[in-house]
């Protein structure tokens, strides 16, 4: 499947972009998150959790949609 992924914050500035499409064979979070490590190193070392519908995925969760957001820790105020 392809899946647009969306980075924001520090993210799109490790990745030199603000989005992209991805060939994706697996199907759950941890083996994407591999892959984005495999392209992108500096990401190993970053902070950041992935988004499918408007709801934060847990390393476990199964990947059901074509978009998904990678987003940096916000700070609340």
């Amino acid at each position: 499947m392809i899946i647009k992924t969306t980075y924001y914050g520090l993210i799109s500035e490790i990745t030199h972009c603000e989005s992209e499409e991805i060939a994706f064979e697996g199907l759950a979070v941890s083996e994407f998150k591999t892959l984005l490590f495999e392209k992108y190193p500096l990401l190993k070392g970053t902070v950041f959790q992935l988004a499918q519908n408007n709801t934060i995925l847990a390393e476990e969760a199964t990947i059901t949609n074509h978009e998904i957001a990678l987003l940096p820790p916000f700070a609340g105020g």
